[in-house]
């Protein structure tokens, strides 16, 4: 590596005077910071461990700012320059930031405040991004006891260069005989991880996870080298091992930990020429092929990648719980706990804490790796497990094999655990991060960590498998009964319990192996259940549930649920009522736990009338189904009800809906048709154009009603108008009655998934709604929101395709493309060019794709059944979609 020059402080000594001679010190220090980080560069490119480069770089600045310090301050002032944070440690990556302490006499610092401000000018000029303070002795004594954050920061403080006597006065002034005493600042040091954890979610597995502040990331183990540090006085992580807080093999796995965060970090920091921790999506593919993944088969290098980034940050996670448990024992306890209080022969219970009674029970007693979580379960006052006894579950999974699992002990204690009335989710939890679920179920340790390379799951396979289970444990809960009333009702009625939990716990299990997971999945989970001695009815139920897991969710957002036959033919396939309850909770738990951001009452509205039409038809019986001439003269007798209340005229409404076809009537409430029909009958035609916005509770959602004249490219204009108020369109339904009206709904969801709030902001929608339909020669809107940034990394093939539905006399597009603002404007616009008339939409985003579906006639209200009309319709779509890539409309 290039290193600076001893011939650099005298060149610039010897330099004239004034600008241009400061300029050329300036220039050659901006040369040697240069061409030491392209030396850098190289040495990572061949190989070099980057726990070596950031010990090599760290000592470059040091050099760097020592020559520049000793151009700049006299020798004989009572002054010295320290480096702090990540810098003090040596650990400086190749864009941190490097923290500075100028430590000035008490005498010192107003006279040497000129000096000290050229000195971080020139710092900066040269390109060093520098954080500095200028303190005396006293000042960081006073400002460390204050702020937690900056005795840890005077922790890590190392001499540069300068008065060695006053920065031992200061290592003293904030040591912990001073201010801050173990015990302070563990408990303190505790709760700042406490609530930056809180901040980030309490889990690693975010999607672009911060490699650095995450659970699990390097902030974890500077923790624990800052306890060590101030506690034991350890100056390296290895001392735990003299200290007994860690195992040999256990320093290893942090080092190896740490060394792969490290690796990543110093890759981010080289890839985008600047400080970032954050796995962002925009590098997360250069990465995964910088350090040596490739593509195999279903398996994308990235997903490998972020595989091995999200195992390694969990076993972190489990080696900070341990030893933050072990640091409480020691620090805060001075290891005084109680006297053990027995529970059974293999387990006891000291100061809260569940722990073996002997280090040898998992050796002669391997089944108790699975009882120790069952007799949590059943002691819900205890806090936990004892770390002692943590490291021997860790150390003794080996003995979890194929003997083990066919185990009667074995396969009775797993099942009790699913069967206990409480602690459930826990318990499970504990399982995964002890390693233990993994091993007992050999095909989760294959979704430990596993990502999914969209932004639809923003969980790892095994966390949203976790969640999954977390929300059905909820619906039990009579406390959480307000939060989803169906749900728990039905799980008052639910037979056995465990069942749902194994279809959850199975239903992604196959995720990454390539095929259809759904149907590997539901192979092992029937074998699961056969070796549990599941009945054949319960192992066939649990295979079921988890071989369609995804059927009620994309009926609901794919299919037409207000048609008779899509109720009938999803009756079919579940068959009975029971089925039903079981897959209505799996599929709202599974919805919820994929994307929580993304769960809205929208999608809880459609699964529930989806889930009370298929009941309502299993009720009636599958050989009886309902046509939908009944079902459409039912709605208007009780819409007719509904508007004889409110004092309408019943030739009235006969006489308007005379002029409407069926679709009108058959995707709609009576509530709805109702309150549509007194709106419109209460309009004076000349009043026109009519826009009515209202909450939509039934469906929850906020309801856009409009009616109008039926003119050219009507549907362009309001959903380019609806997105330009970044409104997601949920579901549009389009009905032109026989004289050349048309009325129009759109179910929308506010920017937040939310149903709009009434105000001021509907009143100006509405207004801008009314001036683009009064003005029938407006062009429509431009949508000029930017595709979101992490749409860009998500490579999304336009596809069309159309299957007939002559029964309701029209077609179905179903449209698979890049999420982006303006679509809808987009696509109506093909349907104005192509002279296609569309009856209604269903809006799906499942991560930056969609999959819409849209019905679709000729202007005459027939199927489209010309191959050149649809040939042309799906090269227009294409042409469109592709010419606006960019995200604007």
């Amino acid at each position: 590596m290039a290193q600076v020059h001893t011939s650099l402080p005298q060149a610039a000594a010897q330099a004239a005077a004034g600008a241009a001679g400061e300029a050329n010190v300036i220039a050659a220090y901006k040369s040697e910071l240069a061409e030491a980080r392209a030396a850098l560069f190289a040495r990572y490119e061949r190989g070099e461990p980057v726990a070596e480069l950031v010990g090599r770089w760290s000592r470059e600045i040091d050099r760097l700012v020592t020559a520049a310090w000793q151009r700049l301050l006299p020798e004989s002032e009572a002054a010295a320059v320290v480096a702090v944070g990540g810098y003090g440690r040596s650990e400086l990556h190749p864009s941190s930031d490097i923290d500075l302490l100028i430590l000035v006499g008490d005498d010192a610092a107003e006279r040497l405040a000129e000096v000290i401000g050229s000195l971080v000018i020139f710092l900066w000029d040269i390109g060093l991004e520098i954080g500095h303070s200028v303190r005396t002795v006293d000042d960081c004594r006073f400002e460390a006891a204050d702020d937690i954050t900056v005795v840890t920061n005077l922790l890590e403080a190392r001499l540069i260069d300068g008065d060695a006597e006053l920065f031992e006065r200061m290592r003293h002034a904030v040591g912990p005989d001073s201010i801050w005493p173990s015990e302070a600042f563990f408990a303190a040091k505790r709760a700042e991880q406490r609530k930056r954890r809180h901040k980030y979610g309490d889990t690693a597995y975010n999607l672009e996870p911060n490699i650095k502040e995450n659970p699990g990331g390097l902030r974890d183990i500077q923790m624990i080298a800052w306890v060590a540090k101030r506690h034991f006085g350890a100056e390296s992580l290895h001392q735990l091992v003299d200290e007994g807080f860690l195992t040999e093999s256990e320093y290893l796995a942090l080092r190896e930990g740490q060394a792969l965060l490290w690796r990543i970090r110093f890759a981010l920091h080289r890839l985008t020429g600047r400080r970032e921790d954050r796995l962002l999506f925009d590098y997360q593919r250069t990465l995964a092929d910088e350090l040596g993944f490739t593509d195999l088969g279903d398996n994308l290098a990235v997903e490998q990648f972020m595989q091995q980034y999200y195992r390694a940050v969990m076993e972190l996670n489990r080696l900070n719980e341990m030893l933050m448990q072990l640091f409480q024992e020691a620090i805060l306890l001075h290891d005084q706990i109680g006297p053990p209080e027995p529970i059974n022969k293999r387990f006891q219970v000291r100061s809260g804490y569940l722990e073996v009674t002997h280090p040898q029970v998992f050796a002669r007693s391997p089944f108790a790796l699975l009882e120790i979580f069952l007799v949590l379960q059943q002691h819900p006052e205890l806090q936990g497990v004892r770390a002692s006894t943590i490291r021997l579950i860790r150390e003794h999974r080996h003995r979890i094999d194929d003997d083990f699992r066919e185990d009667v002990r074995a396969r009775s204690l797993f099942m009790e655990i699913l069967r206990q009335p409480q602690g459930v989710t826990a318990a499970l939890r504990r399982m995964n991060s002890y390693g233990v679920l993994a091993a007992y179920v050999p095909a989760f340790a294959n979704i430990v960590g596993r990502m999914q390379y969209d932004l639809f799951h923003v969980y790892t396979v095994d966390e949203h498998t976790l969640r999954l289970l977390r929300n059905l444990r909820r619906f039990t809960i009579p406390e959480h009964n307000g939060e989803f009333p169906l749900c728990s009702a039905i799980a008052q009625r639910i037979p056995k319990l465990e069942l749902l939990y194994l279809a959850g716990l199975f239903h992604d299990i196959a995720k990454g192996r390539g095929g259809d997971h759904s149907v590997l999945g539901a192979r092992e989970a029937w074998d699961f259940c056969q070796l549990h001695y599941l009945s054949e009815y319960d192992s066939r139920l649990v295979a079921w549930l988890v071989e369609h897991h995804l059927l009620m969710s994309m009926t609901a957002q794919r299919k037409d649920i207000s048609d008779p036959l899509v109720v009938q033919t999803f009756a079919e396939q579940v068959t009975d009522a029971n089925r039903l309850d079981y897959l209505y909770l799996l599929t709202i738990a599974d919805s919820r736990a994929t994307n929580p951001k993304r769960w809205n009452s929208w999608k809880n509205a459609l699964l529930r009338d989806l889930y009370q039409a298929t009941r309502r038809a299993l009720l009636r019986g599958l050989d009886n189904p309902q046509a939908q001439d009944d079902l459409i003269e039912q709605k208007q007798r009780e819409a007719m009800r509904l508007l004889a209340y409110e004092g309408i005229d019943a030739d009235a409404c006969r006489d308007l809906w005379s002029r409407f076809g069926l679709d009108f009537f058959t995707p709609s409430s009576p509530e709805e048709i109702a309150w549509q029909t007194q709106r419109i009958l209460a309009t004076d035609p000349t009043e026109l154009p009519l826009v009515v916005i209202r909450p939509l509770a039934s469906r929850g959602c906020t309801e856009v009603f409009l009616f109008s004249r039926d003119e050219k490219n009507l549907f362009v204009r309001i959903t380019a108008l609806l997105d330009q108020r970044a409104l997601n369109i949920m579901d549009a339904r389009i009905t032109t009655t026989d004289d050349g009206y048309a009325v129009n709904a759109f179910q929308v969801l506010g920017p937040d998934h939310r149903p709009i709030d009434q105000g001021t902001d509907t009143d100006e929608l509405r207004e801008l709604l009314l001036a683009a339909l009064r003005r029938s020669d407006a062009e429509r809107p431009l949508v000029n929101r930017r595709l979101p940034r992490q749409h860009r990394h998500f490579s999304v093939e336009t596809r069309v395709s159309f299957a007939e539905d002559p029964r309701n006399r029209r077609t179905m597009m179903r449209l698979t493309t890049l999420d982006r603002p303006g679509l809808l404007a987009e696509i109506g616009a093909v349907f104005e060019a192509c002279d296609i008339r569309l009856q209604s939409a269903k809006i799906a985003t499942v991560g930056a794709e969609v999959d819409d579906v849209f019905f679709i006639s000729t202007q005459d209200g027939a199927p489209i059944t010309s191959e050149q009309t649809l040939t042309c319709l799906r090269q227009h779509i294409h042409d469109q979609l592709e010419g606006n890539a960019d995200g604007r409309s």
